[in-house]
């Protein structure tokens, strides 16, 4: 049959986080959204994080203490592109965009425009990523870290 063995290659997996199915047996994901749970994965796992596989991950948990800036953003836009041609072999990045939330200044979306392999099929993934925000007034305290009163 032409077509079926398009994504074959692809694959099933077990869905993140674990869940069961209505019969009760482990829920399943396959074909583009086993993609887009394995992108997740893999971004939402920090350098160093496995103890059995301390490479994998990303390296955008870097930035949490950095400012929301346009360095920073271009920072993690390499990192997401360099952690996704690395562990993620069924996609071909098209572009990597980091955008700043314009309410809270804590917060970048991550866009990722990515196509499977063999397909002619673009997807887009967005993935929030939040660091401690500066504080606003000069002069107001951060914490009070000297334990006094």
């Amino acid at each position: 049959m032409p077509g079926s063995g398009e994504l074959d290659f692809v694959g099933a997996g077990w869905s993140f986080p674990l869940g069961t199915d209505a019969t009760g047996g482990i829920a399943l994901v396959n074909h583009d959204r086993e993609i887009e749970q394995a992108i997740r994965l893999i971004l939402g796992t920090a350098v160093g994080e496995r103890p059995m596989r301390p490479e994998f991950g990303c390296r955008i948990h870097d930035h949490v203490f950095n400012s929301a800036t346009s360095a920073t953003a271009g920072q993690i836009a390499y990192d997401v592109r360099e952690s996704l041609d690395r562990w993620e072999p069924r996609i071909d990045i098209l572009g990597v965009g980091v955008s700043f939330d314009a309410l809270s200044g804590g917060v970048l979306y991550i866009d990722i425009r990515y196509s499977i392999r063999g397909l002619n099929d673009p997807r887009n993934l967005v993935y929030p990523f939040y660091v401690i925000p500066q504080p606003v007034e000069a002069g107001l305290p951060t914490s009070n870290l000297s334990g006094g009163g």
